[in-house]
């Protein structure tokens, strides 16, 4: 992941040995602080090993004083592209977005509360307006895939049952010495609004910046598919006006949403066209199962594997060698897409001289500035068949329900040809 993401954005950690006693500890001490949503999710007690990494709610490439405050926000950004392969069967994939679609079955099966309006192909869109949008959505619907640490806690994100306003009020308490407004408010809905604003602004310069090299000009994914999803909001809002779809923008290519998306976009027959290809290998391993090492199913992680991810080749020969280059690739881009992205941020002294590129202006003062990538464990190559399972409940759910509801508002609505009356209320 260095070589796609950058040396600076990704942190390997190592890998340390811990006493039993102590895990089993720690497991029981963090439960009650854990969200509901997440206690499915079990701590391994039993391995008796853990990896050591960084602190990454703190600066990372800048020398700090420890007394100045840092805010992080950690951003899980999902998957932000339309499938653009033609093994997709679902018609309905190619309009409307894996994590929309996901949305409603979430909520349906009590996974959330409601549906978010957040939107990733809003998010890597490289509009401003449009990631504007997409950020104040996480705001108001964390979910799990926004949260806010001031000075190492969490001050912000995954509340299940709490008000947005109350949260957006108290959040604004917290962002004050950061992006304290320029116009003066000092309190009240307007001076709360003022400063959201403000981190959605400085959030978006950050993600739009350009960050260390890393070799993102040897993926090439191929064609894109649909730049705009059909569920999102902000799609819908401009749709309903009248006006042309969305614009996007593009992002620039040094930044790490630019290059993430690269990654997941190594998903090239979406698991839909990989999943025969997955049971190909499948059956090789039955009939030779000492080859599994040799395959590096379970790594290691070299420089021989990486080069294989560069083979960006969708002609099917037949070969197993095919069939694991797709399934490695895979395991690859759904790593990317359910990545998390932490931004680190600090005001700068007034005299503080800095290299630019880890500087954002606000408009209290300048925010010194490190993006990391968290969450890169190789997705396990068993999972494959749990996400093709997954995939078509998504999206059967969604066009059961969802869709078929959507044809049935539009059906009721007046046709071209049909005569309607126009009123006017005087205002």
């Amino acid at each position: 992941m260095k070589e796609f993401l950058g040396e600076n954005c990704v942190h390997c950690g190592e890998v340390v040995q811990l006493p039993l006693e102590f895990v089993k500890q720690l497991c029981l001490k963090i439960q009650s602080e854990r969200p509901e949503s997440r206690c499915d999710k079990e701590l391994d007690t039993l391995s008796g090993y853990a990896m050591c990494l960084p602190n990454l709610t703190r600066l990372q490439t800048y020398r700090i004083a420890e007394h100045r405050p840092i805010l992080c926000v950690e951003i899980k950004p999902k998957c932000g592209f339309i499938p653009f392969s033609s093994s997709v069967t679902h018609e309905m994939k190619h309009k409307v977005c894996r994590y929309c679609m996901h949305q409603h079955l979430k909520v349906a099966t009590g996974k959330w509360k409601q549906i978010s309006k957040y939107c990733p192909l809003d998010l890597f869109s490289g509009n401003k307006q449009r990631m504007h949008f997409a950020l104040k959505s996480l705001l108001q619907e964390s979910q799990n895939n926004l949260k806010i640490f001031k000075n190492g806690e969490l001050i912000y994100g995954c509340g299940d049952a709490r008000s947005p306003v109350a949260d957006w009020r108290e959040l604004a308490y917290h962002l004050k010495p950061f992006f304290f407004p320029s116009n003066g408010l000092a309190g009240g809905a307007h001076c709360t609004r003022a400063v959201i604003r403000e981190l959605v602004h400085v959030i978006t310069r950050v993600l739009l910046s350009s960050s260390d090299k890393g070799q993102v000009g040897a993926l090439r994914p191929g064609p894109w598919g649909l730049h705009v999803c059909e569920a999102s909001p902000f799609s819908r809002s401009l749709h309903h006006q009248g006006k042309n779809t969305p614009e996007r923008s593009g992002l620039p290519k040094g930044c790490l949403l630019y290059k993430t998306l690269q990654v997941q976009m190594l998903d090239l027959l979406d698991i839909e066209g990989l999943y025969p290809l997955y049971n190909r290998v499948e059956r090789y391993l039955e009939e030779f199962p000492k080859e599994r090492k040799m395959l590096q199913i379970d790594g290691p992680y070299d420089e021989a594997f990486h080069q294989k991810l560069l083979d960006l080749s969708t002609e099917d020969d037949g070969t197993v060698a095919f069939a694991l280059t797709k399934v490695q690739q895979y395991r690859v881009a759904m790593t990317a897409k359910d990545c998390s992205i932490m931004i680190a941020l600090s005001p700068c002294l007034q005299d503080a001289s800095s290299d630019q590129r880890l500087v954002v202006p606000s408009s209290r003062s300048r925010l010194a500035f490190s993006v990391s990538v968290l969450d890169l464990d190789l997705k396990p190559y068993e999972s494959i068949p749990h996400q093709y399972k997954l995939d078509a409940k998504i999206v059967n759910y969604y066009s059961k329900t969802v869709h078929a509801k959507d044809d049935t508002v539009m059906s009721t609505r007046f046709k071209e040809s049909e005569d309607c009356t126009l009123v006017l209320h005087k205002v």
